[in-house]
């Protein structure tokens, strides 16, 4: 990454490698709160010079540590600071949305040195939207600064009558400050001598009570303490393949400085920099991943959706009643109505995931209360499905934007060239995608299940009914002979889109397909065409729209590939499953932290290294989440609370010989267990159980 980004709940910081916010950054460098810019500038020297990098880590997520060094400094000849006098240590963590860094300067010169550090700050409070450069429009005013006893405030009220304010306090006394946001502090150290001086900055949205700061130690300590408790309450796996080890834990950490929280649990945001904010599909998507390590964040991501569900008919908004949302923003441009995104509901996919996700969640837990509880929201969801997203009556759910700034292709490939025919003309909506017709025969038959358990049948029987019927129309539709697939879509004459994609790799997890044409999309989908060697592609290479550089057209996006390997495991397809992960993890091994990126280059593994795409975003949550379902996929892991019995069919990668998962929640207690190679199959251990329900090994 050629930036460096920490988050904690609803703050983050965007900054280059050095740690500084050069001003007018073409990546919109920045604190950010509420999409709003806090600190658009933020700038140290020493003597007026630019440090010299030296490392800059942030592997931690949520404390970013940066090393420098003094560059040589001269004056009329004579040396003022000799190079590398200086070790420059900027370290940096986000508590209570609050920023703290601590400057240390430390002096290596064997004689005294003096010197003079200087940070500079502004703060223009844009938009996130117009930062990126996305949107343009009415907007408030700087309200000055205030100087105070070692502190800064740069002040604002936006065009939405909201008063903003950046507050920036330091720990010793300063040579100068300025209204214009420049800070001086003389320096002297002996030899081996070290000082600090620690930054607070903090964002303030409205005219609230005074917030009440945490002391620097007791923040950084809280801070850690939260996550060791979400890793006492996450599962943990142990292997001796190290690279996946590091991959899941990479996982596990990222997805803990995603979360957020608006007030009914936590819940993943879609991914940082830019999508730190609540996504219906990303976030479902996300929280479904994570359900063998976590399933208190499915719990807070339903009641987050449940929230913010669609109550009317808003076509500026794209909002059904009981429609989930895409997005919701809390800026400038979204309080006065500039933008959609207040939330915004253009996404077809979301809503049956919402089902899907409920469905699974209970299934791993048995919490048939949360069913209780959400009842209205279940309801709702089903009634915008039959009636919204089917809007013809054909039994398929289809999307057509509304909204003059909403999006065109609702799907979770968005961008405006994805659903695009073999002869390259984009298709018009109405449109109906492969997938989503999966998400919803999956929710209703799962739904079924939970309805029938709960004793009312006949809801049960209709849902079923309701999901033969979508099942034979889908076969007849989307079925294409010719090349044993299924299109990625129908267009708004009913054509289908037959554009080769990974599209219907997702349906495999919905039990929807027949087993012979299910048999037909694993081969393609482990083609030559569609897999690289380090993933499944987006789109066929020699499809006419084909191109690994794209976006959605024949790049790999891991959380596609993890979609596609739950189904894969439920069908007990080994091989199939074992080569997709062990190419996403060759993959990870080129790119920074372990980390595997929301999306790299489709090109061939024979080519070379995977390559990386220019401005994926690093971390993101589904991206974060798909080593978690390696772990699933490995197990062949999926419990059943209707039934108290939970499903394994296990296996190891040729890297691995062991594979021990501990603490796996599920069914108010806890699961952990052993995986071994033996001579001919794989041992299965059960360590602990204290579910109470039995163990089923197929």
């Amino acid at each position: 990454m050629d930036y460096r980004v920490i988050k904690e709940n609803d703050v983050f910081l965007l900054t280059d490698r050095e740690g500084n916010i050069p001003e007018h950054h073409p990546y919109g460098l920045g604190l950010y709160t509420k999409d709003t810019r806090f600190l658009s500038k933020w700038d140290l020297r020493i003597n007026g010079e630019k440090p010299v990098l030296l490392s800059s880590d942030a592997a931690e997520n949520y404390v970013a540590t940066i090393l420098l060094t003094n560059p040589h400094m001269e004056k009329n000849g004579e040396v003022v600071l000799w190079r590398e006098s200086l070790e420059i240590e900027r370290k940096r963590f986000i508590y209570d949305n609050a920023l703290y860094e601590t400057i240390k300067l430390k002096n290596y010169h064997p004689k005294p040195v003096r010197f003079e550090m200087s940070v500079h700050l502004d703060a223009d409070f844009a938009d996130m939207f117009i930062v990126r450069g996305f949107q343009s429009g009415e907007v408030g005013k700087r309200t000055g600064q205030m100087i105070g006893t070692r502190s800064l405030t740069f002040g604002y009220v936006g065009a939405d009558g909201i008063r903003r304010s950046t507050e920036v306090i330091w720990d010793r006394p300063e040579k100068a400050v300025s209204e214009h946001g420049d800070i001086t502090f003389d320096f002297a150290l002996q030899h081996a001598e070290e000082q600090t001086v620690t930054f607070t900055i903090i964002p303030h949205v409205g005219e609230g009570e005074e917030k009440r700061l945490v002391p620097l130690a007791e923040a950084l300590c809280r801070l850690k303490q939260s996550y060791d408790r979400w890793e006492e309450k996450t599962a943990n796996m142990i292997t001796d393949d190290q690279r996946l080890e590091r991959l899941v834990r990479r996982g596990i950490i990222d997805l803990r400085v995603l979360m957020t929280d608006l007030g009914y649990g936590p819940f993943p945001v879609a991914g940082l920099p830019w999508f730190g904010v609540p996504f219906g599909r990303d976030s479902l998507i996300a929280a479904l991943q994570l359900l063998p390590f976590n399933q208190e964040v499915a719990k807070g991501t339903l009641l987050t959706m449940a929230r913010y569900q669609g109550k009317k008919e808003d076509p500026w908004r794209d909002e059904q009643p009981g429609k989930i949302m895409h997005e919701i923003r809390f800026g400038e441009l979204a309080n006065t109505n500039q933008i959609p995104f207040t939330p915004y509901y253009g996404t077809i996919d979301a809503t049956p995931l919402f089902l899907v996700l409920l469905a699974e969640y209970v299934k791993w837990t048995g919490d048939f209360a949360l069913v209780d509880q959400l009842r209205e929201p279940i309801d709702a969801a089903l009634a915008w499905i039959d009636q919204y997203g089917d809007r013809d009556g054909d039994l398929f759910v289809e999307y057509h934007q509304q909204s003059s700034k909403g999006i065109a292709n609702q799907g979770w490939k968005d961008s405006g060239d994805s659903i695009v025919h073999q002869n390259g003309e984009y298709a018009r909506s109405p449109i109906a995608l492969v997938e989503v017709q999966g998400y919803v025969y999956h929710a209703k038959t799962a739904l079924a299940d939970i309805f029938d358990h709960l004793g009312e049948t006949e809801r049960a029987r209709e849902l079923r009914r309701q999901s033969e019927a979508l099942k034979a129309k889908f076969e007849e539709r989307f079925w294409m002979e010719d090349v044993q697939f299924y299109a990625i879509a129908l267009d708004e004459n009913k054509e289908q889109v037959k554009t080769v994609t990974s599209n219907p790799g997702h349906v495999l997890m919905s039990g929807m397909l027949a087993d012979e044409r299910a048999e037909a999309v694993v081969r393609t989908l482990l083609s030559a065409k569609m897999f690289s060697g380090y993933g499944i592609r987006t789109m066929g290479e020699g499809e006419a729209a084909y191109n690994p550089m794209s976006y959605h057209n024949g790049s790999v996006w891991p959380h596609d590939n993890s979609l596609i390997l739950l189904g894969l495991s439920k069908m007990g397809k080994r091989l199939e499953a074992k080569a997709v992960i062990e190419g996403l993890i060759e993959a990870a091994n080129y790119f920074e932290y372990d980390r595997l990126p929301e999306l790299f280059c489709g090109y061939s593994r024979l080519a070379g290294k995977p390559v990386r795409y220019p401005v994926a975003c690093s971390p993101q949550a589904w991206a974060a989440g798909t080593p978690l379902v390696f772990i699933q996929a490995l197990l062949g892991l999926f419990p059943n609370a209707l039934e108290k019995k939970i499903y394994l069919s296990p296996m190891l990668l040729d890297t691995m010989n062991v594979l021990r998962v501990e603490n796996i929640p599920m069914g108010g207690g806890r699961l952990s267990l052993t995986v071994m190679r033996g001579p001919e199959t794989f041992d299965v251990q059960i360590d602990e159980n204290t579910t109470g329900w039995d163990v089923v090994i197929r």
